[in-house]
């Protein structure tokens, strides 16, 4: 899509609705009544689909709302700061906790259906929709007791949305506000996947009788979001990355760190699984998110990275190695990944790197 174009937004009267006049614009966006095309990654989030996904998703939701409603002490008479509502559904709670008042800011198209929403549940005198990207437009306060986000992506990183998170915080968060969430976790862990790897990886070697296999190494690269079952993790979880939203930089968000993994039974290792935790911590009511394989799942599933060579292992032996993360230089959305791996045991010597792109 090219961003330099402009598409003219019609007026809507509606019941009274108008698209023009119902949100406090940011004025790189709004421009003599035009609106310009969003990119790629926000007008996705235009679709519904997109946010019926994530609003039936009720482990997310109810983290969320039990986080804020549970700790409304917090939000009583504060001014907050939701940076990529959505439909507003955190707004709404926040509202319904006692904020002051809410600034719901969302760049997608989205934030039209938002501010509707927030209007046909009473609450239009308490909750301001501001339609724009975070970067680019200008709250009416100085500064805000609490921001709140739903800022996670596959493997916690992709998108890169909590860089958006963290400019709203440096730039409007009082010295003594609240991030809901404040704390993020990784893990990873290996699991024996055959049946998934030949349908996957080992599928390119005979494609109706045509050798492909030749794209087995870049479909190696391509991680799998998808839903492990516990019982394929045969070793213990290793923490590989973990954050303080209230004090990281967006620079510290590219990282490398070692792991060790303990196998716990005799199988193979096709793969490492990643997933993710945040938490609430500063509060009275601490609720935690998890996106653990053996918790009940969540629309971010987990993410699971395929090794070139699965490796036959013995109970207690140790797979140890890095992982490297950092944003892909072309769209800073996705995130190059390398992993290696280092196993020796009674089957031999089994080292391995590879490079993986999620996007």
């Amino acid at each position: 899509m090219n961003n330099n174009k402009t598409m003219k937004i019609k007026k809507s009267t509606e019941k009274g609705f108008d698209l023009e006049s119902c949100f406090l614009k940011g004025e790189s966006d709004h421009q003599d009544g035009y609106i310009k095309d969003a990119d790629y990654y926000f007008d996705s989030y235009s679709h519904f689909s997109i946010h019926e996904e994530m609003l039936k998703d009720r482990i997310r939701t109810k983290a969320y709302q039990n986080a804020i409603l549970k700790n409304k002490q917090l939000f009583q008479n504060k001014i907050v700061l939701d940076v990529g509502a959505g439909t507003g559904i955190l707004s709404i709670f926040a509202a319904q906790a006692g904020a002051k008042h809410v600034y719901a800011v969302e760049n997608a198209n989205i934030a039209i259906h938002a501010k509707k929403i927030i209007s046909d549940n009473g609450l239009s005198e308490q909750i301001t929709v501001v339609k724009g990207k975070i970067e680019e437009i200008e709250l009416p306060v100085e500064k805000v007791d609490i921001i709140i986000s739903e800022w996670m992506g596959y493997f916690l990183l992709y998108e890169s949305m909590l860089d958006c998170v963290l400019y709203a915080r440096d730039k409007y968060l009082a010295p003594d506000g609240h991030m809901f969430p404040d704390k993020a976790i990784m893990y990873l862990a290996t699991i024996e996947d055959d049946e998934y790897r030949k349908s996957k990886i080992d599928f390119w070697d005979n494609v109706y009788g045509v050798n492909m296999s030749c794209i087995k190494q870049w479909a190696l690269r391509e991680p799998l979001v998808d839903c492990c079952n516990p019982e394929q993790i045969n070793s213990n979880s290793c923490p590989i990355f973990e954050i303080n939203i209230k004090t990281v930089k967006v620079d510290e968000l590219d990282f490398s760190h070692q792991y060790l993994l303990k196998v716990q039974k005799d199988d193979y290792v096709h793969a490492l699984v990643g997933w993710f935790d945040v938490s609430f911590s500063s509060c009275h009511v601490p609720v935690r998110l998890t996106t653990s394989p053996y918790a009940e799942s969540t629309h971010w599933k987990q993410t699971v990275f395929y090794i070139e060579e699965p490796m036959a292992v013995k109970n207690n032996d140790i797979i140890s190695g890095s992982i490297a993360v950092k944003k892909n230089a072309q769209n800073p959305r996705h995130l190059d990944i390398k992993i290696s791996y280092n196993l020796e045991n009674v089957y031999g010597k089994n080292e391995q790197v590879v490079l993986y792109r999620l996007s």
